[in-house]
């Protein structure tokens, strides 16, 4: 095959989306789009699946933030064979849990051989809240995010080059919210908060980070969703953040100097997003860009669609029903097979009448 496109998938967090709205459900969509682009670059809210996780050196894990200043050109990726993944735990969180994390850290450095530690407490609790915004959509914030800064600054001055955190997130086992979850409808009640504090993290400090929540165990469901229940295999949701980590790329302030070992965002051959989703920060920086844009019938609470932010009719606009047609769409685009020539009707050409050719275009004796 040609060489690779480089493509980033989008699928934004607490957004009740139907695929990726869950415990790592988009997983095998990135999985096979990946095989499709040859260089897939996404964020933790698609390959997170708590006790679940699948390593491809196709894929780059990028937290949401690095991901929009990536798509915006301010930071590069650089690929790297191996993180020393730092782990930041919240003051907040119960001996007991606490020691379960710690032992999921001692067994993906004895099973998976990832490079872990230091570990760092943080000096007061970091208070997560958890919220519904008017649309449904979840966010939240935090009593104390000076303490979470200090705790990540103390693992990068000790060698961390990547940052697992993990927070002590309030328990609702009763919530309607929380059911409807486990059920399959509804949003992540915790992604919001989630992403708030891996995007302040990854703010503050430049460099891959991602959060795993510390909640007591839930009481066995018999009516699980499929989709929900990577959450529900074992006393965290750790392991697929240590080892999405463990080869995070390096995020990189542009200097102007374009490095033949760096991904950047001109190198974007197509962004993949929910086709109802299309607002966010990293999409729009792609637009500016004119990087093909693959919508995919995927869907969530919003409805920042092609109409609604007046793209119709564009040539860099491509609709999917489904992420195996996006992987269609993208190996087209890989192979520089135009994707009108696989749909029907085919059109004919129209020939552009005289009277609209733009006057650099027209015969010479006619411009003079």
């Amino acid at each position: 095959m040609s060489s690779s496109l480089p493509t980033l998938l989008v699928v934004p967090t607490g957004i009740g989306c139907e695929i990726g709205g869950f415990a790592g459900d988009a997983l095998p969509s990135a999985r096979l789009l990946a095989a499709a682009s040859g260089c897939l670059i996404t964020h933790p809210n698609v390959m997170n699946g708590a006790a679940l996780y699948w390593s491809d050196p196709r894929i780059h894990y990028v937290e949401g933030y690095g991901l929009d200043r990536f798509a915006a050109g301010e930071w590069a990726l650089r690929p790297v064979r191996q993180q020393r993944i730092g782990l930041l735990l919240d003051a907040g969180i119960e001996p007991d849990l606490r020691q379960r994390h710690l032992q999921v850290a001692d067994a993906c450095r004895a099973s998976l051989g990832l490079t872990i530690g230091p570990v760092v407490t943080t000096d007061h609790p970091l208070g997560v809240h958890l919220e519904l915004g008017e649309s449904g959509t979840s966010w939240g914030s935090l009593d104390r995010p000076d303490a979470l800064l200090r705790a990540g600054e103390r693992l990068k001055a000790a060698g961390a080059t990547a940052i697992a955190v993990v927070a002590r997130f309030p328990d609702d086992p009763e919530s309607e919210a929380l059911a409807a979850y486990r059920h399959g409808g509804g949003v992540d009640a915790l992604a919001g908060a989630e992403a708030v504090i891996s995007h302040l993290l990854v703010q503050h400090l430049q460099m891959p980070c991602a959060h795993a929540p510390a909640l007591d165990p839930l009481p066995l469901d018999p009516q699980l969703d499929p989709r929900a229940a990577g959450e529900e295999l074992a006393y965290t949701f750790l392991a697929c953040v240590l080892v999405g980590l463990s080869r995070a790329p390096d995020l990189i302030a542009c200097d102007g100097m374009v490095r033949s070992d760096h991904l950047h965002a001109d190198q974007l051959g197509a962004v993949v997003a929910p086709a109802g989703a299309l607002g966010g920060d990293a999409v729009l920086a792609c637009l500016e860009r004119h990087v093909p844009l693959i919508t995919v019938a995927n869907p969530s609470l919003l409805e920042v669609t092609v109409d609604a932010l007046q793209l119709g009719g564009s040539d860099a606009v491509h609709e999917a029903g489904s992420y195996a047609e996006a992987a269609g769409l993208l190996l087209a685009l890989r192979e520089g097979v135009s994707a009108e020539a696989l749909q029907r009707p085919l059109l004919p050409l129209r020939e552009l009448p005289l009277r609209e050719m733009p006057l650099r275009d027209r015969p010479v004796q006619e411009q003079l």
